[in-house]
């Protein structure tokens, strides 16, 4: 029987590259996504059902998971995708945003596994592949909020590995860097307020800063290459770095004290 992957957010991509090379492999693809009606390119390859799921809604996350291992038997593999970035000074975001980066980011992250659980436990067996970044090891300015939910999610996975190896099952972190995505559009939510004068050269240098960090972005493939191997190498491996400028740049975060790090980070957008 062929193994059975479920990807959230699969609808563009770091989660459409997934669903395409595990297709590729052979695999039997879950794709999920908010709006699926929407999607051709990957309905169109065999082997692969759309469903719809939103991160943000229990009844849609159980029954995408009820949907996909009625119509392949089992699921072998999740990958915890969906999500996306909020930037800008902490007091310019309203409050229902702040929540609905958490919700989405972390609180969604969470509610996929724990509806797909009960089926892993059952099998004993299942890898959960959670989406994480290299902004869960660092900090860039302006991220306190996408930052938070990368870290959050560094901590539940670690701490996750511990309950899920009582029945077989893994899990995996993917720290990817700079991404050839549309992250800096349809991911990005971007607040500022300019009566907040003291913000305003912060704002403006990491605006003129961030697209050089984006300059030797890698593609979503590369990301997906990663995502497979944390799937199928059998260890008991739980990080993955993905992208040459991601291995740079976590290697430098080990090395560094705090303020020789942060000071490097300021020299990058000009802050110092």
């Amino acid at each position: 029987m062929k193994n059975t992957i479920l990807i959230t957010g699969a609808s563009s991509g770091i989660g459409k590259a997934t669903a395409i090379l595990f297709q590729e492999k052979g695999w039997n693809v879950i794709a999920t996504m908010r709006n699926p009606e929407g999607e051709s390119e990957l309905k169109a390859l065999d082997n692969v059902i759309l469903a719809q799921l939103d991160v943000l809604n229990l009844d849609s996350i159980q029954r995408a998971i009820t949907e996909g291992i009625k119509q392949f038997g089992k699921i072998d593999v999740l990958v915890n995708n969906a999500g996306y970035g909020a930037f800008g000074p902490l007091e310019a975001f309203s409050r229902e945003n702040i929540i609905r980066q958490f919700d989405t980011n972390v609180i969604g992250l969470i509610d996929v596994p724990r509806s797909i659980l009960p089926h892993f436990r059952s099998n004993k067996s299942g890898v959960i592949v959670n989406i994480s970044s290299i902004g869960g090891k660092m900090a860039f300015p302006l991220g306190a909020l996408y930052h938070g939910t990368k870290f959050a999610v560094e901590g539940i996975s670690e701490a996750m590995s511990y309950e899920l190896e009582q029945f077989g099952a893994k899990i995996k972190i993917v720290e990817p860097g700079a991404i050839a995505t549309d992250f800096a559009g349809r991911s990005l939510d971007f607040s500022n307020d300019e009566s907040m004068t003291e913000y305003n050269d912060i704002v403006e240098k990491v605006n003129e800063g961030m697209p050089a960090f984006f300059e030797n972005a890698s593609p979503a493939r590369v990301v997906a290459e990663v995502i497979y191997e944390a799937a199928t190498d059998g260890t008991d491996k739980l990080r993955y770095t993905a992208g040459e400028d991601a291995k740079g740049i976590v290697a430098q975060r080990k090395e560094a004290d705090d303020k020789t790090f942060l000071q490097g980070i300021k020299g990058l957008f000009k802050l110092d």
